[in-house]
């Protein structure tokens, strides 16, 4: 199974963690999480997975070096290949695509600052993807969720049952997903997920069982709660 991570963005919701840490104006990912990058940690779920074979590590050039040093000292024994990432999300990922061997027919996509995914979650995201076009890991939403107007007055509120909340991984049929990509490009469709892609293009997207400690880090409270939930998953294991 082929994975890509892009990790191109800059957080810009992570200014004041960066400033306490000395690297302000550098990639989100490259903040420390209990001594490791944030993203050696999502390499390392990668590295265990019994799917993944190869990884594909979206980012921008000014990152590569220390993109590089974390392999390096990580000594990963899975071929993992640095590629030019894009202005948004959605051109990163698009530049991953084509940059995938010939012969790849899936594809996952996580986010690198999904940081605490387990090697689990990507197997079974992995297996799922080969019976169908496209997927999403998810969770149900817990919160009674309000649409509100511009002047922040509730509108609507929807049904609860029907909701879940998007994660990542996600997994796609190569073909597939580069049609759409190509369709997006035509039109200019902007999405924020790749499974908006194979929605707008009316292709089915299946939910595949997240995890609750699967969240994203964006903000330093998400820092400190993504430690917590490390420290308590190592001592576990020990």
């Amino acid at each position: 199974m082929y994975l890509l991570i892009p990790a191109a963005g800059s957080g810009r919701r992570m200014d004041s963690e960066w400033l306490r840490q000395g690297t302000a104006q550098r990639n989100k990912l490259l903040l420390n999480l209990l001594g490791k990058p944030l993203l050696a940690w999502t390499l390392l779920a990668a590295e265990a997975s019994s799917h993944i074979s190869w990884i594909g590590i979206i980012g921008q050039p000014i990152d590569w070096d220390d993109f590089t040093t974390i392999v390096t000292q990580l000594s990963f024994t899975k071929p993992i290949h640095l590629i030019e990432g894009g202005s948004t999300r959605q051109e990163s990922v698009y530049n991953g695509l084509q940059a995938l061997p010939p012969d790849a027919k899936h594809v996952l996509i996580h986010d690198g600052a999904r940081c605490l995914a387990t090697p689990e979650l990507f197997d079974r995201c992995a297996q799922a993807v080969l019976t169908c076009a496209g997927l999403i890991a998810a969770i149900p939403v817990k919160d009674t969720i309000k649409v509100v107007d511009q002047e922040k007055l509730i509108k609507s509120t929807p049904d609860r049952s029907q909701l879940w909340a998007a994660q990542t991984p996600q997994g796609f049929s190569v073909p597939l997903l580069k049609k759409c990509h190509q369709e997006g490009r035509r039109q200019g469709w902007e999405v924020t997920d790749d499974a908006a892609l194979f929605e707008q293009c009316h292709l089915p997207v299946l939910i595949v069982e997240g995890e609750e400690t699967n969240l994203k880090v964006t903000t330093p409270v998400d820092l400190a709660i993504a430690e917590f939930i490390l420290t308590q998953r190592l001592n576990r294991a020990v």
